[in-house]
């Protein structure tokens, strides 16, 4: 995935960038390693907690902000950057209140020629989760046709591409994954109707290792002007 984002924001190490909703700065530290910046990659997350896991003290490449994307968009917490060359919001977006209004805020803080990408899943899913979850995932999921919609009302010249790995995980890891609610629209459901739902799950999926394509959606708005 951190390979994916780098290609795809053809990132240089003389790049600004900013990983907007970073958690614990997972493919941020990927992406540092990949193209060894010269500036520091900004790690923004509302979430102290998740940015205390990237470090203390962070590494030199990584630069932490308690912050969420509409704080960056609106200027209420101000980048150490003038201006940002390449921006990327890794399934977060759906987290946002108002992503027209925000992403156009995060468009206005790019340099010409900069690259804003959000990677995210698409409306519907193939995961071996309980009916209930993936109904109310499609529901909830904004579609990706919009997010390019969003950055071209930016100003920003958008393409979408989808990118497709197949997962192998053990079946009880995953169940495990989905009690803890790994995924936020599992946040939604009650313990009882977890528990109901992994009773599906193992009705069935009865083999051990499950097999299930993880796709998502590369939307990428690129700003004019520059030498790109």
């Amino acid at each position: 995935m951190s390979a994916h984002i780098a290609e795809s924001l053809h990132l240089s190490s003389a790049d600004r960038i900013a990983d907007i909703g970073c958690g614990t700065g997972m493919f941020a530290r990927e992406v540092a390693r990949i193209i060894n910046p010269q500036h520091a990659i900004l790690c923004v997350d509302p979430s102290l907690a998740m940015l205390h896991q990237i470090g203390t003290p962070p590494p030199a490449d990584l630069t932490p902000i308690v912050a969420s994307a509409e704080d960056i968009a609106t200027g209420h917490v101000q980048s150490p950057y003038e201006q940002l060359d390449a921006i990327w919001l890794k399934e977060s977006v759906h987290h946002i209140a108002d992503p027209a209004a925000t992403l156009y805020g995060l468009a206005a803080r790019l340099a010409p020629g900069g690259r804003l990408l959000v990677v995210m899943l698409p409306t519907s899913i193939e995961y071996p989760l309980f009916q209930a979850a993936l109904d109310r995932f499609t529901e909830l999921q904004p579609d990706p046709e919009r997010i390019v919609g969003h950055l071209r009302a930016a100003g920003l010249q958008p393409q979408l591409r989808y990118v497709q790995h197949e997962l192998h995980l053990d079946r009880e890891k995953y169940i495990g994954m989905v009690r803890a609610r790994y995924m936020s629209v599992l946040s939604t459901f009650s313990d009882s109707e977890i528990e109901k739902g992994i009773d599906e799950m193992r009705a069935a999926h009865p083999e051990s290792v499950l097999t299930f394509p993880d796709r998502f959606a590369f939307v990428l708005g690129v700003k004019p002007g520059g030498g790109r």
